[in-house]
Formats: structure tokens, C-alpha cells, sequence
């Protein structure tokens, strides 16, 4: 029987699979000094192991709920047969004569839910399993069957299916204690979970049983907690508040008129909570959400779980403050990457660059430290992105935030591409860059073809300076750079000499040497070569995997393999080298090959692009007649520039991404060869490692497991634009006053303004979009460009002037705001828009 039952001063942190999260969490708490844990006890999971075992009903309904069904009705039918199932089970030989004689007749007891799935770093499972508070000691084993039957509430699966948490494999165990009847109870996060600011704690307090604030019955008080000083105080009106009854259970009572405004804590008492809240949070090693109650023997702790939703953040090694600016708000990946993509990216770029929740972020501290530097950095990136500009600011407005930097001996940080006005507008230029780039990915193609092992490492080891020379020529920064400052002279003086905004957006339709909306045009020929054979198109519409393309008619067979040999590198969150390439997962390109096919007439490639360049040779010799002579000479040399350099600025990334697949295609050749060896279980494994770790996989072989789940839990977090060493997320502001009502704030990057209807796409494989429609997505990198084509407008979260979506938005003619916070959950699929490109908000009509 005392596998059954075990007294929390016997858990351990490794008994999670006897105790579940919670009653794990609690038998740690009772070895913390001065840390007061209500006594109780643990009916392990094997008591809850052994009701499945011997009720036959309850593996037949796991098995059904398994199966990942997508019909709501039956999920929900069921559970409530798990739940009937598990409430009406016989309980194991001798357990109910166990529980009763740990038990007081006379006392009451929280009985909770304590499930393996919960209380977890990875996902807290927060109010998802069953609480039964001042349970009298008989009905103690109802409550029990009760909490068991709480793993299968419609809340409870459905949360375990979005964190793809496997029903069979969750257990059940129930903590039961004594209760606690308090004055006073509520939560305390040792970091602010807001913010997420580790050296701030914030207290929510309330009369009574903490259930009321837990439900949100009632406003606490809350509190905001730095450096052992209260540094912000808000003292709630408690009208209501939860007790224990006599018999048992809890309800719901008036807070007497004269008591509702007082506080529920003195400010010694709040202080005392956070002392103890610090020192549990350094017993466990990270920040902790903990439950609270607080009665004449002083707090005692019922619950401490991790805070599931902070931002990790970087290790500095000191104990200064940091400012981190995000990698992928500036490339269009927010998504996590694995650490062999880290790995490449850092690597690839001059600048040491750290790693937190599976994202790239700068240190900028030295450079915002220093007056020579500070300007020139704000101003570039908060030209790209006001919001990170913003975010800058504030942190410099700090004051004793930043170190004290002096410029002496340090030359100021200036944007890369200086001497870009010094280049001439000369289109060889450009062809001569992408020809050395193209024998130089020819050359690595053919040398890196023989080599494996040790010798692969150390090809590609010493490839990446190559890799990196080519992004970082000079002549090649000077034309992206001559090509941006172009389109800002174009666009200041036309509206300075003639009332035009944003005058370069037109003017830069369909330019030459623009690999990206290249691409997008090319795959309208695919459709091309698709539309004229209906077995296709049908053999297209019921594709399920990637091996589908020897079965297309040659001519259209043809048409996408060509285009995967110049574009099948690419695909979305491509600065990721272990993300599925197009050539690796063909079937991604169908749902945009089958749009082209119903939305276009043949020959819409040549069309569009003549139109576009049609559109800027009409807005070109229309400013050039509004002109005076002397400016329009300055105009047209402008235009010149603008047109000749702008379509380079996609190239740079596409080589880059180019070489990255040479190189990941010899990585898995050698995976293939570790897996035959049996040194590797799947050849994909190899995306859990870094690069150097490829030199010894059998040693860094044990940390792939680890590392995928840490993965996956990455995925749920949202990366921060700004945060410091603290955790303290830095969010700028927009700082409008001219919006219409109910306006979202946003960036404009490409001119003009489109109504239509909002299809919010969160991956484009699920693209279904119609002529008209109006693209609102989290972000868009290269790969989206195909999509382009189709629609009326682009929304995104993320972006900046000049990242690839803006420049595409303007190539194509496409009034474009990006930066929209939330976007993505403000504006609801199908809901009809208006995109303001030129004014830089979006309005939402119905």
C-alpha cells in the first residue's frame, strides 16, 4: 500500500511520475527553511494506474480519444464516458482504509489534482484539473474519484492536444492536506509577468480563500515589488470574498462596507511575502508563480510552479545590465530555430550575437553606452523599425541604466554601406555581382561533392568566410545602400517640391536583378504549364505528400522542376538551415500553384510585369514634367539610381540561402551515413546539434532528446522586439494621435490604399487566397512572394521599410503596412479592411 500513498515530506523532485508536477513542487517546498507547507499526503499515480487497469471501459475510451479525432461533439462525448467511467470506479484493495487512517474526522482537507502533465517548467497546466477545498475527512475518497475524473474535462484534453501532450501517457495523482482558513490569500510572481522584469515581484491579494481572485470574482490588490521597496501599490474595492463553511465547501460572502477598501496585506507583511517568494525562487533556480495563504500561525505556500510564459534570457557571466535587440524581427524569423540553424547564422554574421528561447538577439549595450554611436544606431533601426527605436530610446532615458562609455579611443558605429553615394550608376555593377556569386556557388557545388566525415566539417568550416566576404563586399553594400538612400532622396523631395508621398514606391515597380518577386512571377508559369492538362490540376488537388511529381505530364512536370532548380533553396524561416526546403517538400508550392492556375489567364508573368514597369515609366515622365529643369535633372538621376540598385537588395540573401542548402545537403548525406552506422536514430537528428557538436556526435548524441523538447517548448513563446539582462521586455509605441477610431498602428511601407477581405494565414502551405484579398500574417520572408501576386494588400506583426516583404509590397504595387502588433488576433479571417499604405494603420469595417 505504500506505493499508493506517500507523505509530502517523502517526494522528491524526481517523483513526478508518482506525484505529478504538483505534489512534486510541494514535497520540495517542505524542505525550503522557513518555508510552511500545509502537512497532507500523495495518492500516487499508481493508485490511479491501477482503477484504468482493472476498469476495461476506460482503456477502450483512451484508445478512441488517441486517435486524434477533429470532431468536437465526439471528444466531448468521450470524455464525459471517461469521466462517468472513472467516478464510478472500484477503488485498488486496501487504498480507502489507507486514505481514511492518515485522516482527522474532525479536521478539512484540500483535496487537488496533482496529474504528470502539470506544474511543469514546459507548460503549467494552471486550472485545467479539479480543487476541492474544506472537504470533510468522509468525503475525502469522492473527492478523490473526482479529481481523477478531471483529467478527462473538455478544458483538460483540449489542452493537452494544443501542447500535443499524449492522453495514455498522462497520470493522475491527488494531493490531499490540510486546510488552511485564511485571512487573506492570493498569488505572487517572483518576476512580473507582464513585463517579464525578473528583479520585479508582483503580488495580487484578497480577503478569504484565494479561489474568488483565482476566478477572477474579485480585483485584488496588487503589488509591484523591487529591491525590498514597494514600488507600486493598488488597493482594490473587495466587495465579495470566499470562506469555509461549516460541513464543508466554500462560499461566496460580503465584505462588510467598512472592511472592502482596506488592504488585504500590511506593507510589512507584502515584504515578507516577497523575502520568502525570492528564496523559493533560488531553491528551485528559476522565476515561480506561487500560490499563497496567510493565517495567525503567518504564509504558508500551497503551490509553486514555474512561470511557464517569461522569455528566457541570455547569460552574460557579470552582473551588468544588457540590452538585447532581436535577429528576427530584422530577417522576418521569429519562429524558434534549432541549434544547428543557430549555429550557421552565427557563423555567417560579423557580429557575436546570443541565443534565448531558440532566437538570435544583439547585445547593443556598448554601442547605446556611447553618445558617438547611440544616435546612428537608434536612428537605423528605428528607421526600420519605430518600434524598436522606440523601445531604444526609453531604455537610454534610463537614468544610471546604461554604463558610462566614454567615446575616447572608439570610433563611432556607423550603418554598414558607407561610400554608397560615391558609386556609379552602372548596371554592370550589378550583373558583375551576381556573376561572381554564381561561380563561386558553382565552384562550392563542385568541390564539396567528394568529401564526408571530418573532411566535410572542415570544408564547410572554411567555406563560411567565403560565404561571408560575398555578403559583406563593399561593392555590394554600397548598391544596396545607393539604392535605399536613392529612394529616400526620391520620396523627401517629391514631397517637398510636390505634395507627392512616398513617389519611390511606384517608381520602383518591376526593376531588374529582383530575384524575389522574380520568383513570384516564375511560379505563374509553372501555372502556365499546369492549366492546359485537367489531370494535373485533379492529381494537384488531392496531393498528399511530396512524391507526386513523376506523375504530372511532362510539360508540366518540367515547368516545376525548373523552378525548384533556381528557387527550390528557398522556403519560409529560410535563415534556418535545418527548415524543409521547397526542393525537400515540393507539396508546399501546390495550394499556390492551383491559386495561379484559378486566378490567372496564360501569359500573366510578362503582363504584370510590363504593367508594373508601365506604372513607373508613367509616374516617372509625370514628375519629370512637374518639374523645373535643374530639378528635374536631379530627379531623373535619381530615378536612375533607384531603378538600377533597389532589385540587387534581394539578391545578397538569396546566395546566402543558396549556399546554405549546398551545405545542408552534404550534412544529411554524412546524417544518412551516421544513421546506416547506427550511431543515429533519424538522419534529422543532426538539426539538434550545433556545428562543432557534428565533430563528436557520439558524445553530443545524449543532449538531442533534451534539446527537442526545449524546442518545442519555444515554440509557445513570443519573442521580444527589446528586453534587458533583467527579462524586462521594452516595448516602444507608435505614438499617433492622427488614426480613426479603432485604427491598428503600424508602419507603412508600401503607398496607396486597398479595401477587401482579411484572410489571416499563419503558414503558407494553407494559403487560400482570391484576387482582392487581403494578406494578414505574422511575417512574410522571401518565400511568401509567390503569394503576392495574388492578393490586394499585405498585413504583417513584424516588419520594417526595407525588409523583404516591404520591398516586394512596392515591386508589386501592394499597399503594405507592417508592425501591426497582434494583428494576427485583432483582425478575424474574412473580416473586411481597408490597408491605409501611404498613412501607415489599418482600419477594420465588419
Amino acid at each position: 500500500m505504500t506505493s499508493y500513498i506517500l507523505d509530502l515530506t517523502e517526494i522528491r523532485p524526481t517523483d513526478v511520475a508518482l506525484a505529478g508536477g504538483k505534489g512534486a513542487n510541494l514535497g520540495e517546498l517542505t524542505r525550503i527553511d522557513g518555508v510552511r507547507v500545509p502537512p497532507g499526503f500523495c495518492v500516487t499515480t499508481e493508485a490511479f494506474e491501477r482503477v484504468v487497469a482493472d476498469t476495461p471501459s476506460v482503456g477502450a475510451l483512451l484508445d478512441t480519444l488517441s486517435q486524434q479525432i477533429d470532431d468536437q461533439q465526439a471528444i466531448q462525448a468521450v470524455g464525459a464516458g471517461l469521466r462517468d467511467a472513472v467516478r464510478a470506479a472500484v477503488l485498488p484493495d486496501g487504498l480507502a482504509a489507507a486514505v481514511m487512517r492518515r485522516l482527522d474526522e474532525r479536521s478539512t482537507y484540500a483535496v487537488r489534482s496533482s496529474a504528470t502533465a502539470e506544474d511543469l517548467p514546459t507548460a503549467s497546466f494552471a486550472g485545467q484539473h479539479d480543487t476541492y477545498l474544506n472537504v470533510p475527512g468522509p468525503d475525502v475518497l469522492d473527492h478523490l474519484r473526482r479529481c481523477w475524473a478531471s483529467l478527462f474535462t473538455d478544458r483538460a484534453i483540449s489542452y493537452r492536444r494544443h501542447n500535443s501532450v499524449d492522453h495514455r501517457r498522462v497520470r493522475m495523482a491527488v494531493v490531499v492536506q490540510r486546510l488552511v482558513n485564511p485571512r487573506a490569500s492570493g498569488i505572487l510572481f517572483t518576476a512580473d509577468p507582464v513585463t517579464s522584469d525578473r528583479t520585479v515581484s508582483s503580488v495580487d491579494a484578497g480577503f478569504g480563500v484565494g479561489e474568488a481572485l483565482v476566478s477572477g470574482l474579485v480585483n485584488p490588490d496588487v503589488y509591484r515589488v523591487r529591491d525590498d521597496t514597494i514600488v507600486a501599490r493598488t488597493v482594490a474595492a473587495k466587495r465579495i470574498a470566499m470562506h469555509a463553511v461549516a460541513g464543508g465547501g466554500i462560499e461566496e460572502r460580503a465584505v462588510e462596507p467598512e472592511r472592502q477598501e482596506q488592504a488585504a496585506l500590511t506593507d510589512g507583511e507584502v515584504l515578507d511575502l516577497v523575502r520568502l517568494g525570492r528564496r523559493i525562487e533560488a531553491h528551485f533556480g528559476r522565476p515561480q508563480d506561487i500560490e499563497w495563504c496567510w493565517d495567525d500561525d503567518g504564509f504558508a505556500i500551497v503551490q509553486s510552479r514555474p512561470i511557464t510564459t517569461l522569455f528566457p534570457v541570455p547569460g552574460t557571466g557579470d552582473d551588468e545590465n544588457h540590452v538585447y535587440v532581436s535577429v528576427g524581427h530584422q530577417q522576418m524569423m521569429t519562429d524558434p530555430m534549432k541549434p544547428l540553424g543557430l549555429s550557421f547564422w552565427q557563423m555567417t554574421t560579423p557580429r557575436p550575437m546570443a541565443v534565448a528561447g531558440g532566437r538570435l538577439f544583439v547585445d547593443v549595450t556598448e554601442i547605446l553606452a556611447r553618445p558617438s554611436s547611440r544616435d546612428n544606431l537608434i536612428n537605423a533601426l528605428g528607421t526600420s523599425d519605430p518600434l524598436i527605436g522606440g523601445a531604444l530610446r526609453s531604455i537610454v532615458a534610463r537614468e544610471g541604466f546604461l554604463p558610462d562609455r566614454p567615446d575616447e579611443g572608439k570610433a563611432a558605429w556607423v550603418p554598414p554601406g558607407s561610400g554608397a553615394e560615391t558609386i556609379a550608376t552602372d548596371p554592370a555593377v550589378v550583373t558583375e555581382l551576381i556573376e561572381l556569386a554564381e561561380q563561386s556557388l558553382a565552384v562550392l557545388k563542385r568541390d564539396i561533392s567528394p568529401l564526408e566525415g571530418a573532411a566535410l566539417l572542415d570544408f564547410i568550416r572554411a567555406d563560411l568566410p567565403i560565404l561571408r566576404k560575398t555578403l559583406q563586399e563593399p561593392r555590394s553594400m554600397q548598391v544596396i545602400m545607393a539604392g535605399m538612400a536613392a529612394a529616400t532622396w526620391l520620396n523627401e523631395h517629391m514631397r517637398e517640391w510636390l505634395g507627392e508621398t512616398n513617389a519611390a514606391d511606384t517608381l520602383t515597380q518591376s526593376v531588374p536583378h529582383n530575384i524575389t518577386s522574380e520568383m513570384g512571377l516564375a511560379l505563374l508559369d509553372v501555372a502556365d504549364a499546369v492549366r492546359p492538362y485537367p489531370e494535373a490540376v485533379a492529381l494537384l488537388e488531392r496531393v498528399e505528400g511530396d512524391d507526386f511529381l513523376d506523375e504530372l505530364p511532362a510539360p508540366a512536370r518540367d515547368a516545376v522542376r525548373g523552378f525548384l532548380d533556381v528557387y527550390g533553396m528557398r522556403c519560409a524561416g529560410e535563415i534556418d538551415i535545418t527548415r524543409p526546403r521547397w526542393s525537400e517538400r515540393p507539396s508546399t508550392l501546390v495550394p499556390l500553384i492551383l491559386g495561379n492556375v484559378r486566378n490567372f489567364e496564360p501569359g500573366a508573368h510578362e503582363r504584370l510585369f510590363a504593367q508594373g514597369r508601365r506604372q513607373a515609366l508613367d509616374k516617372e515622365r509625370e514628375l519629370l514634367a512637374r518639374l523645373d529643369e535643374k530639378q528635374a535633372e536631379e530627379t531623373k538621376r535619381m530615378i536612375d539610381r533607384v531603378r538600377t540598385f533597389s532589385g540587387y537588395r534581394e539578391y545578397p540573401k538569396y546566395h546566402m540561402i543558396a549556399r546554405y542548402f549546398v551545405y545542408k545537403q552534404a550534412l544529411l548525406a554524412e546524417a544518412d551515413r551516421l544513421v546506416a552506422a547506427g550511431v543515429l536514430a533519424d538522419r534529422e537528428d543532426i538539426f539538434h546539434l550545433s556545428f562543432d557538436e557534428l565533430s563528436d556526435v557520439d558524445s553530443a548524441k545524449p543532449l538531442i532528446g533534451e534539446r527537442k523538447q526545449a524546442y518545442e517548448s519555444y515554440l509557445a513563446l513570443t519573442p521580444p522586439r527589446v528586453f534587458t539582462s533583467d527579462g524586462e521586455v521594452v516595448t516602444g509605441a507608435y505614438g499617433r494621435d492622427d488614426l480613426p477610431p479603432g485604427a491598428l498602428a503600424g508602419l507603412g511601407v508600401s503607398a496607396g490604399a486597398v479595401e477587401g477581405r482579411a484572410r489571416v494565414v499563419r503558414d503558407m502551405a494553407e494559403a487560400d487566397l482570391g484576387p482582392g484579398d487581403i494578406l494578414v500574417t505574422a511575417y512574410t520572408d522571401p518565400s511568401w512572394t509567390p503569394v503576392f501576386v495574388t492578393i490586394a494588400g499585405l498585413v504583417t506583426e513584424v516588419g520594417g521599410l526595407m525588409t523583404h516583404g516591404a520591398v516586394i509590397a512596392r515591386e508589386y504595387g501592394l499597399p503594405a503596412v507592417v508592425g501591426v502588433e497582434q494583428a494576427t488576433r485583432l483582425i478575424a479571417d474574412g473580416q473586411r479592411i481597408r490597408v491605409h499604405g501611404t498613412g501607415g494603420f489599418v482600419e477594420i469595417l465588419r
